[in-house]
């Protein structure tokens, strides 16, 4: 199993989304603060709803910039605050589709596409 992953949201009507077609997930929205953790992340980038760049894993990378903490279980998902941020996010249970249970940790870079 891999252990970095890589996915682009951007936005489809209004909404903070993602596709990843490897693991039937197609739209799969942000949702339950997510969707704000990613505005904050994304504040300084030109046009970030056209799409931008997240690399996450359970495990501390080169980059890495953000450090979600695992706060608690909440209706089928999961709850992570990040203190860079000073918010927290609910995560789907599509987060399953990545590990095998909810990781402690999630570490993420978030960078501007580089074909916009």
């Amino acid at each position: 199993m891999n252990s970095l992953f890589v996915i682009a949201p951007y936005k489809h009507l209004d909404m903070w989304v993602f596709d990843d077609g490897a693991r039937g997930l197609v739209q799969e929205p942000f949702v339950g603060g997510a969707d704000l953790l990613i505005d904050l992340a994304t504040a300084g980038f030109e046009s970030p709803e056209k799409g931008f760049r997240m690399v996450f894993s359970a495990g501390a990378f080169p980059g890495a910039g953000l450090r979600l903490e695992w706060r608690r279980a909440e209706m089928g998902g999961n709850v992570y605050f990040c203190e860079a941020l000073g918010s927290e996010g609910w995560l789907c249970p599509a987060l399953l589709k990545y590990f095998e249970a909810p990781p402690a940790e999630i570490y993420v870079q978030v960078r501007p596409r580089v074909d916009q």
